[in-house]
């Protein structure tokens, strides 16, 4: 049940997904894996369509470095706060109405049943494939949905995993070479996140339709964007 304050907060939404999809938002809980230049913005945007549980998951600490892109962190987080903390502090201010879980550190093979229950979608907000696997792994064995996103320089890329209905994550990219380091502007990161908080919306909804099947190309530098049927 959606209180007056709420339903005033998310007027705007409920004009197009009414009030029984906002209500699906708000039972809702939305694993975001990496709470850097992809999971800022999407922890944000999630935040403020009222998902009622956003459990956020990192093992890093923010660097200056970061703050280009990672718009959670700010510099009084340096070396300080994990990313997690760091963000959870934020969100709780910008909406009191939901709920904040974090985990401190890297999602394995061993912990991933533990720390991922009783989610209904997981977003990948990762730098690297090895811990992409895994989620892929675990969205298939519980059946979770998966949104991907990966940013470099001004190019992004989002696809919707549905398990039993969709190629894996693994079969889309099966060779990936690892990058300790690459260029990433932040409003890349922003427009891709802001893709993959639609397919967040989407799913819990049913409003609309996923990138199921279909790898969303967005290349800022030349203002293209292709979708690729898979």
């Amino acid at each position: 049940m959606l209180s007056e304050r709420e339903l005033e907060r998310y007027d705007r939404q409920i004009m197009f997904f009414g009030i029984e999809g906002q209500e699906k938002l708000k039972r809702a809980k939305v694993a975001v894996v990496g709470v850097g230049g992809l999971g800022s913005p999407v922890a944000y945007y999630l935040a403020a369509a009222g998902v009622g549980t956003i459990l956020l998951i990192d093992e890093q600490t923010p660097e200056l470095s970061n703050l280009n892109r990672q718009i959670l962190h700010w510099e009084e987080d340096i070396g300080k706060n994990p990313k997690p903390i760091s963000a959870k502090w934020k969100l709780e201010r910008f909406n009191s109405d939901i709920r904040i879980e974090t985990f401190v550190g890297r999602l394995t093979e061993e912990n991933i049943h533990k720390v991922l229950k009783g989610v209904n979608v997981i977003v990948d907000c990762l730098d690297n494939f090895e811990t992409r696997y895994i989620l892929d792994d675990y969205a298939h064995e519980v059946g979770v949905p998966l949104v991907h996103g990966a940013v470099e320089g001004l190019y992004g890329q989002v696809t919707t995993i549905i398990p039993g209905k969709t190629r894996r994550l693994r079969e889309i990219f099966p060779k990936v070479k690892k990058k300790d380091k690459f260029p990433i502007l932040g409003a890349t990161a922003g427009v891709i996140a802001s893709i993959q908080v639609a397919e967040v919306v989407k799913l819990i909804t049913g409003y609309g339709s996923p990138l199921a099947n279909k790898l969303l190309i967005v290349d800022l530098a030349n203002n293209a964007y292709e979708i690729i049927d898979l």
